[in-house]
């Protein structure tokens, strides 16, 4: 992924969400700068740029500093880190958090407050506060986006499945419920690009492990069916999707055309199932999965089925050119002599001159 492709979000986040309660962030300077904006989730040590070499911070990081940087900035004569302080506050940081507890240089809380740059301090390890930091960002970023469907754990494989309303997703996320898979979401997914084009599919909040059934109402599906049967998050490696059958209209019957279905500028395998009175999609949407885990372990059952029809044909079309008689010897010579003739007659050359003579 790009910096691009990930949604901007602000310093506020860090101490407005409960994801970050464990870290204990406290905000020492710096409340003006709160709208400062984060749009990259990696976080960065600035130890190089204390040194001088300030072409390694890259803009709009939060930038951690631990007990080593802090020991090298006092190592400084007194000039020189004010310097190193005052060049790297005015570079485009989204924040500082100083670890460990430690209690931040005069220079960083002058300069922080003078920019408007939030300075925090945290008990956590610089280690600690690196990963959980960048985790909660990489959640917080991540593009999304909100599809009416229902998910999956189909076999371990992440089913999508997409239709009309009305068109029965919930009674075969029911029945798939049923023969022991795992539901994730049904209605309402929500579906998030992580780094690494990996799709994650989670359930609103407020909707989670719930199902609406036309004619019962909403059900809870971890309570009828027990906690084995649901997930918080899968990521989504088959797409399928039912649609009504028309008549005349063509569908892969042999499963080799390999359709895609892009979802966040990621492309994943795209099954399309026809509805119709008497189709078992439970059971279809099952085959589907294990067609799809069979294909992942390297076996691909209909490019083996035309293989062997390519290999039939071929061996049957060796057969028939063997049973031809074989010509004798003297055929060959005669045949050899009738077709220099004719490439004789028909040069062009000797055709000019059969003109110009009649």
């Amino acid at each position: 992924m790009t910096p691009e492709d990930f949604v901007q979000t602000s310093v506020r986040s860090l101490v407005t969400d409960d994801h970050l309660e464990d870290l204990a962030l406290r905000l020492i300077v710096g409340d003006d700068g709160l709208d400062r904006i984060i749009a990259r989730p990696r976080v960065q040590k600035p130890g190089l740029a204390f040194a001088g070499y300030y072409e390694y911070i890259k803009p709009w990081r939060v930038q951690i500093i631990g007990e080593s940087e802090t020991k090298y900035l006092q190592s400084l004569p007194p000039r020189l880190r004010e310097k190193r302080v005052r060049d790297v506050a005015g570079l485009d940081v989204s924040c500082f958090v100083v670890t460990k507890g430690i209690i931040p240089l005069d220079e960083f809380r002058q300069e922080c407050e003078k920019r408007s740059v939030p300075l925090f301090s945290t008990p956590s390890l610089s280690s600690t506060t690196i990963n959980r930091i960048t985790y909660f960002l990489e959640e917080t970023m991540a593009p999304r986006v909100t599809m009416h469907s229902g998910l999956l754990d189909v076999y371990g494989i992440g089913v999508l499945l997409l239709g009309e309303s009305g068109i029965g997703k919930s009674e075969c996320a029911l029945d798939l419920v049923y023969r022991g898979h795992r539901l994730i979401a049904d209605d309402m997914v929500v579906i998030r690009r992580h780094p690494n084009d990996v799709l994650l599919g989670y359930s609103n909040d407020l909707l989670r492990h719930h199902m609406e059934l036309r004619g019962i109402g909403i059900i809870d599906i971890k309570d009828l069916f027990g906690v084995a049967s649901t997930r918080d998050v899968k990521p989504i490696d088959l797409v399928v999707r039912l649609e009504k059958w028309v008549e005349g209209t063509e569908y892969d019957r042999l499963g080799v055309i390999g359709e895609q279905y892009e979802l966040l500028g990621v492309t994943k395998p795209f099954v399309r199932l026809p509805v119709a009175s008497g189709r078992n999609l439970a059971l279809l949407v099952e085959i589907a999965a294990r067609n799809h885990l069979m294909k992942l372990q390297g076996y691909d059952s209909a490019r083996e089925f035309t293989r062997r029809i390519d290999e039939q044909i071929a061996r049957k079309g060796s057969a028939v050119s063997e049973s031809l008689p074989t010509a004798p010897p003297e055929s060959a010579v005669s045949s050899e002599i009738r077709s220099v003739h004719t490439r004789t007659r028909f040069n062009p050359d000797v055709l000019d001159r059969t003109r110009r003579q009649r």
